[in-house]
């Protein structure tokens, strides 16, 4: 087949055109993945390195503990085949948050995605509402989810485009946002201004960078939840089970390899968002085991 006559000098298309004819045949893209020391973020990175990616590996290392799970991971991670590297930086600072996708750039060479799993969750409710701690989880939960996608957006144009990579951010969100009830008051409306985020980011930075939310339901054992109540919880889906890590990360793999896909919000949560619940699922299981048989 004859090579493709390429786009006229100067066009945005000449431009995409020679940065992609500039990439070296072994380059793999690079995706930040935040949280990725333990639980779903962990699942993710492992997901992503066994399809192609290098991983800068957030984590907060606030503690030795955290450190050696980031560590354990980043090994089973270069087992898979990927170049990784350990970035810690605690979202509750904004300079260490802005800070993070340049320093990735500089460690890489390169940056092309972002999935903000990183995320606090902590009780309070109407009743018992905390404005200090509304404030803590938009700060982690909002501001610094838009703020690495707004990096990403302004790294782009210095780097070489990959053939066949659409740069993307995939925001980690909840099914209690189609699926509202009070409980987790403050982390409902800090993920529901990240719900929004996501569609207007998806708006301000096309057709660069795409942006897209995966919504998972009850996945793992959460806060004060025990491995019995996860169990009963489990069952409150349309489905009757739980999703799992595996799940989530697979929805967010297809969307960073999915480029005509931007500001959607993918429910991964077998069905627990069409099943209306007054509160959360781990109140619901408790007042099952309760209720008198």
């Amino acid at each position: 087949m004859a090579n493709p006559t390429p786009p006229d000098a100067g066009s945005p298309h000449r431009r995409a055109y020679e940065r992609a004819a500039a990439r070296p045949a072994d380059a793999r893209p690079v995706v930040l993945v935040t949280g990725a020391a333990r639980r779903i973020g962990r699942v993710v990175a492992l997901e992503l390195a066994r399809a192609g990616y290098d991983i800068a590996l957030h984590h907060r290392a606030t503690d030795p503990q955290t450190h050696a799970d980031a560590s354990a991971t980043a090994a089973e991670l270069r087992a898979a085949g990927a170049q990784v590297e350990l970035f810690a930086a605690d979202f509750a600072d904004l300079a260490a948050t802005a800070a993070l996708v340049p320093a990735v750039a500089r460690a890489m060479g390169r940056l092309d995605a972002v999935v903000n799993s990183a995320s606090r969750f902590e009780y309070d409710s109407p009743q018992a509402f905390d404005p200090a701690l509304l404030e803590a989880l938009v700060r982690s939960n909002t501001a610094a989810p838009v703020m690495l996608a707004q990096a990403l957006a302004a790294q782009l144009p210095a780097q070489a485009a990959l053939a066949g990579v659409s740069p993307c951010v995939v925001n980690l969100l909840d099914q209690k946002l189609a699926n509202p009830n009070p409980d987790y008051f403050s982390y409902t409306l800090a993920k529901s201004a990240l719900q929004h985020a996501t569609m207007l980011l998806a708006r301000a930075f096309a057709p660069a960078l795409r942006v897209c939310g995966v919504s998972p339901g009850i996945t793992l054992v959460s806060g004060p939840m025990n491995e019995a109540e996860f169990a009963d919880a489990s069952r409150l889906t349309a489905l009757g089970h739980s999703s799992t890590p595996e799940d989530i990360a697979r929805a967010v793999r297809f969307l960073l390899e999915s480029p005509s896909i931007t500001g959607v919000d993918l429910a991964v949560d077998a069905g627990q968002h069409l099943c209306a619940q007054p509160r959360d699922v781990l109140f619901l299981a408790r007042e099952r085991n309760a209720a008198p048989t």
